[in-house]
């Protein structure tokens, strides 16, 4: 529980601090996986105020930098969308200057990562995307490409597809590229259990769409 929220309202402060007790207790995520999914949540709710800035204070006192949350953002707006990763940057660079943090400086990728070509891109993903259009292959290819590990302070393969899935479950985009990125944490060294805790984690950010993803997510681990 916050001062600011207690401030705002006592009641609500209350429901807020048990929540967070509640799934904060959750001992399969690291602390800084639980920052991520904190912070892609707000990007994808547009929620760049108080919970942002709460989330990001929260990551630093568990050893998260902004130069993490610099990683996410970059990786995050393949999913959420660029325009809603930039409004998170210019929010976090706000808290960065409101906490006195020197922005982190970051080497440029390798211009050849940034024109099309060859992707890491799972071969049963591009083809079906090549039957929805392929245009539309190709951005996966360009965006994977950026994203493939060659870049500067990438994620592991297993926050990846914590995140990915939690987009998913803001989006409520609950079929192919949930499965697909389901699949992504499982490559990734995460076990089914832990991408339960990852769905459990984030009902807080709202109870009707976890209930959704559960719909969707226990038939895919079925056999787990």
């Amino acid at each position: 529980m916050t001062t600011t929220e207690t401030s705002l309202d006592t009641v609500f402060a209350q429901l807020a601090g048990a929540t967070e007790d509640y799934v904060g207790a959750i001992l399969e995520l690291t602390d800084r996986e639980k920052t991520f999914l904190r912070v892609t949540a707000d990007v994808c709710q547009g929620t760049l105020g108080l919970p942002f800035t709460a989330h990001v204070r929260t990551g630093l006192a568990a050893g998260v930098s902004t130069a993490d949350v610099r990683e996410l953002l970059r990786f995050v707006s393949y999913d959420c969308g660029y325009h809603a990763a930039a409004a998170g940057l210019e929010r976090l660079a706000d808290v960065e200057a409101e906490l006195g943090i020197a922005r982190p400086d970051a080497e440029p990728l390798d211009p050849e990562l940034l024109t099309p070509g060859p992707s890491p891109l799972p071969d049963a993903v591009r083809a079906r995307l090549d039957e929805l259009d392929a245009h539309f292959t190709g951005f996966f290819d360009l965006q994977s490409r950026m994203r493939a590990g060659h870049g500067p302070g990438t994620l592991s393969e297993r926050e990846r597809g914590l995140v990915s899935l939690s987009v998913d479950v803001h989006y409520q985009t609950l079929a192919d590229t949930f499965r697909t990125h389901v699949g992504r944490a499982l490559r990734g060294g995460a076990s089914p259990e832990d991408v339960r805790a990852a769905l459990r984690f984030n009902a807080q950010f709202g109870v009707t769409r976890a209930w959704h993803a559960w719909e969707a997510l226990n038939p895919m681990l079925a056999d787990s």
